[in-house]
């Protein structure tokens, strides 16, 4: 995939699986990573950005394979902007679809 289109949509695909489901860093990366082509040198700093912004807070919890995690939970401001991202991508996606299929659009 295009850099610049996965670059555009990565923060509400990681605002949406951690607004289904509390994770931690790797968890996030291997849930992406099935479907993008994603690995921790991209993930982590967005988390880090998207937490500074107040979309996530950071709390940890105990691991049975070593040091506590570090797991990441969206606010209600992160899930505000999860709304507004997603709305202007289906707008997006429904505009582009106009322009491939040939439509006219006035």
């Amino acid at each position: 995939m295009n850099t610049q289109f996965k670059k555009g949509i990565l923060d509400l695909c990681i605002l949406k699986v951690i607004h289904d489901q509390e994770m931690y860093g790797f968890e996030i990366i291997e849930k992406l990573s099935k479907l993008l082509d994603v690995n921790e040198n991209t993930i982590y700093p967005i988390l880090r950005r998207l937490t500074e912004q107040d979309l996530f807070e950071i709390y940890t919890k105990e691991s049975l394979y070593g040091a506590p995690r570090k797991y990441y939970k969206i606010t209600s401001k992160g899930i505000k902007q999860l709304e507004i991202y997603s709305t202007e991508w289906h707008q997006f996606i429904d505009n582009v679809m106009i322009i491939l299929k040939g439509e006219k659009h006035e």
